[in-house]
């Protein structure tokens, strides 16, 4: 690579990073009003629950889940952007239960501005990354555009009687998170010189980090709702489930892990993404602020990308539920709140 390769920042490129490139919840909710659904008894899972993913029936013993995600530079390392890239779209596929079979790729590359080596670094980061998953890479598209775009559309397969999805959270399950927070605000850091490459190196091994244990908390009936945490923030996805599953939350702010206090004197610096600003205007429609600070409101709405999965648990399986997260060293296993019954989809936040 030339030294001015060596030089080139790719979130210099970018006007937003990662997962905060996001149309805001509320612009997409009046967007996809609008658009005709055509109704199929087979569609299992659809866009009317904002789920993670679409999950469509072939026969009683599977069914096909689809998804998409692409975005613009989240760090400066291409490698390490392909791979946080390939983990973030596979992770909507573990999120629903599945295992990944097929990915495309899709990107939009600067041809002016990004040489081709550096692309080659990008497209192998996330290669490698899908065929951590045993996933087979199959083909994909690519087109010039201003700034760099790169993801993948992922194709897995799921039983219809093992799913997960956000429209099964019920009363009394417990909230169990699996990766800490705080890649938004470490991301935006980092963007502006002020995050130390330790904590830099801590947020990309976090975003890299696949969820698959998704896939075997569902084919072990352990769990029936969950949600991956990405660029709506943990409250945002926490309120779309309330709202599929007809039910109420309520959070411990206290025991939402994060991924260094690092981030806490950052978002006091005002370090925080448009983003997480934008979800946090979101979530104060649907959510009771008991006493929590401004960084901790800050902290539940950061625009995560490649977050971790959050788990709706019956009492019951909890143990066991901790038990595999420890067996298989899962980033974090954190209960963070309950599930309880509402007439609409509120979320109280205790400090």
């Amino acid at each position: 690579m030339s030294a001015e390769e060596s030089l080139l920042k790719l979130t210099a490129l970018s006007s937003c990073a990662g997962c905060a490139s996001k149309l805001s919840r509320q612009a997409l909710t009046q967007v996809l009003h609008q658009v005709p659904i055509l109704k199929d008894r087979n569609v299992l899972v659809g866009a009317a629950t904002g789920d993670d993913a679409g999950v469509y029936r072939i026969d009683r013993q599977r069914a096909l889940v689809q998804t998409t995600d692409f975005f613009t530079p989240i760090v400066d390392d291409p490698y390490s952007y392909g791979q946080i890239a390939a983990t973030n779209a596979l992770s909507d596929v573990y999120a629903m239960g599945g295992r990944p079979l097929t990915a495309l790729n899709l990107a939009g590359m600067p041809a002016d501005t990004i040489s081709l080596e550096v692309v080659n670094q990008i497209l192998r980061g996330g290669a490698e990354k899908i065929k951590e998953a045993k996933c087979v890479l199959i083909g994909g598209h690519t087109i010039k555009a201003p700034e760099p775009i790169f993801g993948f559309a992922v194709t897995g397969v799921v039983s219809p009687q093992r799913m997960m999805t956000n429209a099964n959270a019920r009363p009394g399950d417990t909230l169990v998170l699996t990766k800490p927070l705080g890649t938004g605000i470490i991301t935006t850091a980092v963007k502006r010189g002020l995050a130390t490459p330790e904590l830099e190196s801590k947020a990309i091994a976090t975003m890299s980090r696949l969820n698959e244990i998704g896939a075997e908390l569902a084919e072990r009936g352990l769990v029936k709702g969950a949600v991956d945490v990405t660029g709506f923030g943990l409250l945002s996805h926490l309120g779309a489930m309330c709202a599929s599953s007809h039910v109420g939350a309520e959070i411990e702010a206290s025991s939402v892990p994060v991924i260094s206090e690092e981030v806490f004197d950052l978002i006091a610096q005002g370090c925080i993404p448009g983003g997480s600003r934008d979800n946090l205007a979101y979530a104060n429609e649907f959510t009771e602020w008991d006493g929590s600070s401004n960084v901790q409101k800050a902290l539940l709405t950061d625009a995560q990308t490649s977050g971790g999965l959050l788990l709706c648990v019956p009492q019951k399986r909890l143990p066991a539920v901790l038990k595999l997260l420890k067996a298989r060293r899962a980033l974090a296993a954190a209960i963070i709140g309950r599930i309880v019954r509402s007439t609409t989809p509120r979320i109280r936040v205790r400090a």
